[in-house]
């Protein structure tokens, strides 16, 4: 009897850490692909580091942070009675960490591929910053905006190394499907641990098939126009 309870919570986890990050990545996004400053490049290092880190790196320091010892786990704990270790809500505060250079990155190249006149032209027609990147921007880089969702979406689902330590395996609250995958393999359940896995390289292949026949669309379709 397979056990789906990992897999909801993965994808619970991965829909609410996409939102989240498309809420708060947008405006980095945008101002990246805008900005002249010389501290550019310092913030694209800072926001591509969960990229090259071990995940086991990101997620001690994150279990440093988050924790009840620390001032900002005590805090938040005490004044709101949050707990962000071994919790759910935990669990989405790291994912938002971990999975930030990849909603960021596809924005940003997107937004850079804008046409300045447009924006240029938008703001003469005196639209705000915030209604340009609404109704103009937004709706001319659907590619890059679809692929920034649905990775993001993917790469959540996928954690294991942040999550295991940030969140453990409780179930029903933070035994994800990469940690049910290991706690299965350590207790030498190969035939479930097959099943599991199965699933999880057939959703990724399925999510990343549609991005690519989106993508080769869009680029038909601004190829015959």
């Amino acid at each position: 009897m397979i056990d789906f309870a990992p897999f909801w919570l993965s994808f619970k986890l991965a829909g609410l850490t996409t939102l989240i990050l498309f809420v708060l990545a947008l405006p980095f996004a945008w101002w990246l692909s805008q900005t002249t400053s010389k501290s550019k490049p310092f913030f694209e290092a800072v926001t591509a580091l969960p990229i090259v880190l071990p995940p086991s790196v990101l997620g001690f320091y994150l279990l440093v942070v988050l924790s009840p010892s620390s001032a900002l786990g005590s805090f938040l704990e005490d004044i709101f009675g949050v707990k962000l270790v071994f919790s759910f809500t935990g669990l989405v505060v790291a994912s938002c960490f971990y999975s930030l250079p990849f909603m960021v990155q596809p924005l940003q190249s997107g937004f850079e591929t804008l046409n300045k006149h447009m924006l240029e032209a938008a703001y003469l027609a005196g639209k705000s910053k915030f209604q340009t990147v609404l109704n103009v921007a937004l709706p001319n880089v659907k590619p890059s905006l679809v692929t920034a969702f649905i990775i993001t979406f993917a790469h959540t689902v996928g954690e294991f190394g942040v999550v295991l330590m940030i969140g453990g395996s409780i179930p029903g609250e933070t035994k994800v499907a990469s940690v049910a995958i290991y706690e299965m393999v350590e207790i030498m359940e190969y035939g479930q641990a097959h099943i599991y896995a199965a699933i999880m390289v057939a959703m990724s292949f399925c999510v990343l098939l549609a991005v690519y026949m989106f993508n080769q669309k869009q680029k038909t379709k601004i190829g015959l126009l």
